[in-house]
C-alpha cells in the first residue's frame, strides 16, 4: 500500500495548475494520468485562446476565475517563457439586429471588470480589418493566445520542482471514500493501491466516471453530463487579419470563429454536434457549414481553402437548448467527504482559468 497526502486525477492543464498550487503550499502530491503524457484530451483540442472574460455572467465562476486567471497567466507567461502573445480580438455583428448583442457583451464585460474593451464603428472596423465585413464590433485588447503545450509543461516542472510526482499510464480504476483515509485502486504497467487524506477529481471528460467508481459517494452530487464536439478546420496560407475574429454567439457556443497559432496558420471552428460518445474524427462534410459560418463576416474566403484539422469535446453540464453552464467545482461540502474536491464542466475558459482554478481548489482542499 502506497500512501501519499494527496492525489490528482488528470494531467490536463487543470490537474497540472492544482497539483503546481498544492505542491506550492507544501503539500506531498501525486498525480494520475491514464493516457501515455499529459494534455492529450480537452486541455489539447481546443483553440488555444486567452479569454478575456466577456460572455459569462457576472458572479459566475466562469467569470471570476476567467479574468484571475486571464492576469495571472500573462504574468507567469512573461516570467517562464511560455510563448504567447496579446493579439486582440473583434466580436463582429454582420447585421443591425446583432449589434444589440455587441451592447449586451459589452456591458457584461464591463461587470466582469474586463479592461480594455471598446465598441467600434464601420469606420474604424475598417481601417483595422479591411477584409471584414461587419456593421460593428467588439474590441477586446486583453485577448491573447498561447503555447497550450508548453504551458502544460510548464506546470508539470512547477509542481515536480515543488515535489510532485506526475505518473502517467496510471487509470484510476476505483476506490473507496473511509473516513479519514480514501483508498484509491491504479492500474497501468505497475498497478497500485494508495491510500490519500485528499483525492482532486480533475478527470475533465472521465470526470463523471472518476466519481462513479468511488464506493462511498452520494451519486447524487454527480451533475448531468454533456459532450460538446467542436471540429475545426486549418486555412491553407495565412488569412489576411491580425485580430482573431469571433461572430456574436450562438446557442450552445461562441460561433465558427477565426483564430490563428502563434505560428501564424489560420482555422477556424468549432461547430457545435452533440454526441453521446468521444469521437475525435472530423467529418470533412461539415466544412459546408462553416465555409457558410465564416463567410457572414468574411464574404472574400476562397473556395477549396480549408481541410479537416481536429475535432475537440467540451465536458458540459448543461445540454442542447441551453446556455452554458457555470464551471461545476464541488468541495468536500458539496461532495459530502472531507477530502473530496471534484470538478465537472470544466470547459473553456478553463485553459485561461487554470492557474486560478488551482488557487480556488488548494483553498478548498485546506
Amino acid at each position: 500500500m502506497f500512501k501519499t497526502e494527496a492525489v490528482v486525477v488528470g494531467a490536463g492543464a487543470i490537474g497540472l495548475a492544482i497539483a503546481r498550487a498544492l505542491s506550492l503550499r507544501g503539500r506531498e502530491v501525486l498525480v494520475l494520468e491514464r493516457a501515455d503524457s499529459v494534455g492529450q484530451e480537452t486541455s489539447s483540442r481546443n483553440s488555444e485562446v486567452i479569454h478575456a472574460g466577456l460572455y459569462y455572467p457576472p458572479g459566475s465562476l466562469k467569470a471570476r476565475l476567467c479574468v484571475e486567471g486571464r492576469r495571472a497567466l500573462y504574468q507567469y507567461c512573461a516570467e517562464r517563457g511560455v510563448p504567447h502573445r496579446r493579439c486582440g480580438k473583434l466580436v463582429v455583428a454582420t447585421s443591425l439586429d446583432e449589434e444589440a448583442a455587441l451592447q449586451y457583451l459589452y456591458e457584461r464585460a464591463a461587470a466582469n471588470g474586463v479592461e480594455d474593451i471598446a465598441l467600434i464603428g464601420t469606420g474604424r472596423l475598417k481601417e483595422m480589418e479591411p477584409e471584414l465585413q461587419a456593421t460593428g464590433a467588439l474590441l477586446s485588447g486583453t485577448t491573447g493566445i498561447i503555447d497550450g503545450h508548453a504551458l502544460m509543461l510548464s506546470l508539470q516542472g512547477d509542481a515536480e520542482n515543488a515535489g510532485a510526482t506526475v505518473q502517467c499510464r496510471a487509470p484510476l480504476l476505483g476506490g473507496s471514500l473511509g473516513s479519514p483515509s480514501i483508498w484509491l485502486r491504479v492500474g497501468g504497467v505497475e498497478a497500485a493501491e494508495i491510500e490519500t487524506k485528499l483525492l482532486i477529481n480533475a478527470g475533465g471528460l472521465k470526470a463523471w466516471d472518476v466519481s462513479r467508481g468511488l464506493d462511498g459517494l452520494d451519486f447524487e452530487t454527480i451533475p448531468p453530463r454533456y459532450l460538446a464536439k467542436g471540429s475545426y478546420f486549418a486555412k491553407s496560407g495565412r488569412a489576411p487579419f491580425e485580430r482573431l475574429i469571433y461572430p456574436v454567439p450562438v446557442a450552445g457556443g461562441l460561433g465558427v470563429h477565426l483564430t490563428f497559432d502563434l505560428g501564424g496558420q489560420a482555422r477556424f471552428g468549432p461547430d457545435v454536434e452533440w454526441v453521446k460518445t468521444i469521437d475525435y474524427e472530423v467529418d470533412p462534410a461539415r466544412a459546408g457549414a462553416v465555409y457558410d459560418a465564416v463567410r457572414h463576416y468574411w464574404p472574400g474566403l476562397p473556395d477549396g481553402v480549408l481541410a479537416p484539422a481536429y475535432a475537440g469535446i467540451r465536458p458540459r453540464v448543461t445540454g442542447p437548448g441551453e446556455p452554458p453552464g457555470d464551471f461545476v467545482i464541488q468541495g468536500p461540502k458539496q461532495t459530502g467527504h472531507s477530502g473530496y474536491v471534484a470538478l465537472y464542466g470544466v470547459d473553456s475558459p478553463g485553459l485561461t482559468a487554470s492557474l486560478a482554478i488551482g488557487d480556488y481548489v488548494a483553498d478548498l482542499a485546506s
